[in-house]
């Protein structure tokens, strides 16, 4: 049956031919250039995130788009400069921790460059001067409260973890206390307070974490119309964000379904449409976003440059299709939703409604027709995010998925008086 879209037939063929052509191979081949060592995990600012930015400016010319890197500041990103210590002892016996394991930096943190040693205090108890403070699990802020009140050392407080036993890194967050926080695992949080309630608790920690601002860059690409002389009847973006959270200064974290695998779908999806015989009123555009990880602050340097009738279509994890893909749509969306709703039917792409706080969520407070797609981070923002976790089947789908949205916005454009 040949798909139609406003009573308007095209060959189901031209589609077929267009799907036929997404590559699971070089999609694989974009997800492990860019969780390589060079990159260094691609946070925001980092000399890894800029070589991120200019593989991709440097791939995007390849398929003949007209592409510019535009730059933008980004402050209060959470800079780990070192690898943070803790340890306690009770009666002799001391036990140091694993980071990212055991315990995390907790983004609320101030900076503590070098350990220090103290003992421990419940957060209820009248002397906290000078000492570490266990608070209670869902009153971490009081704790702090306390602990700067009475001159503590710093708070440790709770934090879980993932399936698979990892301490999820984050690099944007709450306003800066002024005391040192730090986020144990459930187990030893608990174990650390049956300690204390047995006798005295010796506590040695750091933690080198520090806010600063740098500088982020979008790749931002055009497509040459085939047809000269006729303007934009309907624009559309493709976006993904392309930077992580960055290594850690003794650990790798490869980022690669986080976002290097929307980052190959989408640059897959311009490869195939940018060759294909797509109406010369449409206008492709593609944005390859940085600094998503510390607050979606490239989109907000970008959705105000755009034009307002802008089809916004941003793509933020294809790693893992387990049971259908994460959809939220905003601003003016609701023709664009149903266009990719007749294309995933086309493409056998199950949906759901889902919450994609990513920066689809940007270009829709800009009033921007917007659509967010998430299709699974296995290893999300851990070491264990790596190449070999992300599905070639799901990349082929999320690429697919892009392309048959837009050769069936291009067809709608063709049933225009």
């Amino acid at each position: 049956m040949t798909p139609t879209l406003s009573g308007v037939d095209r060959p189901a063929a031209d589609l077929s031919a267009l799907l036929k052509a997404v590559s699971a191979e070089r999609m694989q081949a974009t997800v492990h250039e860019l969780a390589g060592d060079r990159y260094a995990g691609r946070r925001v600012g980092t000399p890894g995130g800029q070589a991120a930015a200019t593989w991709l400016a440097e791939r995007l010319g390849e398929l003949g788009s007209e592409t510019e890197l535009s730059g933008f500041d980004v402050a209060g990103v959470r800079e780990l400069y070192a690898t943070p210590v803790l340890e306690w002892s009770t009666g002799g016996q001391a036990q140091r921790l694993q980071h990212r394991r055991d315990f995390v930096e907790h983004l609320a943190s101030a900076d503590l460059a070098h350990p220090h040693s103290a003992s421990l205090a419940g957060h209820s108890e009248a002397d906290l001067h000078g000492r570490w403070v266990l608070a209670e699990a869902a009153d971490w802020g009081r704790a702090c409260e306390l602990a700067e009140a009475h001159g503590a050392a710093g708070v440790l407080t709770v934090r879980g973890t993932d399936a698979e036993g990892w301490m999820p890194k984050m690099i944007a967050g709450p306003a800066a206390r002024q005391v040192p926080v730090i986020a144990l695992r459930t187990e030893v949080h608990a174990r650390l307070a049956e300690a204390l309630a047995g006798g005295p608790v010796q506590v040695t920690a750091s933690m080198p974490l520090r806010q600063i601002t740098t500088r982020g860059h979008n790749v931002h690409a055009r497509f040459p119309h085939p047809a000269q002389g006729d303007a934009d009847r309907v624009r559309v973006l493709l976006s993904a964000h392309y930077d992580g959270v960055g290594d850690d200064p003794d650990r790798r974290l490869p980022a690669a379904a986080d976002n290097a695998s929307g980052v190959a779908a989408v640059l897959e999806a311009a490869r195939v449409l940018a060759t294909a015989a797509l109406p010369g009123v449409l206008g492709l555009m593609v944005a390859f976003l940085d600094a998503e990880e510390a607050g979606a602050w490239g989109s907000a340097h970008h959705a105000p440059t755009l034009p307002p009738d802008t089809l916004v279509i941003n793509l933020d994890g294809a790693a893992h299709l387990h049971q259908a893909a994460a959809v939220e749509a905003g601003g003016p969306a609701h023709a664009l939703l149903a266009t990719l709703d007749q294309a995933a039917r086309l493409t056998g792409v199950p949906l759901r409604a889902g919450a994609m706080a990513s920066d689809n969520r940007r270009y829709a407070a800009a009033d921007l027709a917007a659509i967010g797609i998430g299709m699974g981070m296995p290893g999300y923002q851990t070491p264990a995010e790596t190449p070999d976790r992300v599905q070639p089947d799901t990349l082929v789908a999320a690429a697919r998925l892009l392309v048959a949205t837009v050769w069936l916005l291009a067809s709608s454009i063709t049933s225009a008086p």
